[in-house]
């Protein structure tokens, strides 16, 4: 069956919903501590945020020269995050209300983010957006399930996929550069977060709105608009 001519979002999760990367830098580095007794900062792992985390963790240990265990050390650092972030992981401003907003309006909704599904659901219950706390999206992908990650469309594309709805007719929701730029290789429209990147840097990627977070912006808006080669700044 072909997609339907249907509107669908599909959102980022860090930097988009919430804001992780804190958490999950210092779960790294509590990791690095205890399993190898190696004294790891938070910055070391910028240059690998939003590469989902083979590459956010094993990146540090390329730094530091530290033997790596990929399924090991990563399922320790998946186990600090989700005790360290009860109670303190939030929602960005507007999150929850916009993708309920979404449901409401009838949009389909896809969560499609590059990093595993033991984070992701950790996230989302944290912030209140589980899948069992009220079915708020029609599909999810996670960073396991496709080869590519972004800049590469693959992830939006089998969101889009499992939501029945032609590229052409979906938004993303995005943060990053990388992000903004795998969304327009899908062909798909994209609304722009001022969460995380410099406006300059943002708008040089090309999304077709910018806006500063979900809170500044309602889905109406998104259903409404007609695709233009001007950007829209709101």
């Amino acid at each position: 069956m072909p997609p339907e001519k249907a509107g669908g979002i599909i959102f980022d999760m860090d930097g988009v919903l919430t804001d992780s990367e804190w958490f999950i830098a210092e779960a790294g580095r509590l990791m690095f501590q205890e399993t190898h007794g190696a004294a790891v900062t938070h910055e070391d792992f910028l240059p690998f945020v939003g590469l989902g985390e083979n590459r956010f963790l094993g990146g540090v240990a390329e730094k530091y020269g530290i033997a790596f265990d990929l399924e090991r050390d990563k399922a320790r650092t998946y186990a600090i995050y989700t005790e360290i972030i009860k109670g303190k992981l939030k929602p960005l401003p507007g999150a929850v209300e916009f993708v309920r907003r979404c449901r409401e309006l009838g949009f389909k909704t896809a969560l499609a983010t590059s990093t595993d599904y033991v984070k992701m659901t950790a996230s989302l219950e944290a912030i209140g957006l589980s899948e069992a706390g009220g079915g708020f999206f029609d599909a999810t992908v996670n960073g396991l399930e496709v080869e590519r990650r972004k800049p590469f469309p693959d992830i939006f594309l089998e969101a889009a996929r499992r939501i029945g709805a032609a590229p052409e007719c979906c938004w993303v929701v995005e943060d990053s550069t990388g992000g903004i730029a795998a969304a327009k290789a899908a062909g798909m429209r994209c609304l722009a977060l001022l969460t995380t990147f410099p406006e300059a840097e943002v708008k040089q990627a090309g999304p077709d709105i910018i806006a500063r977070d979900l809170s500044c912006i309602a889905p109406g808006q998104l259903r409404d608009a007609a695709i233009k080669p001007a950007l829209t700044k709101l």
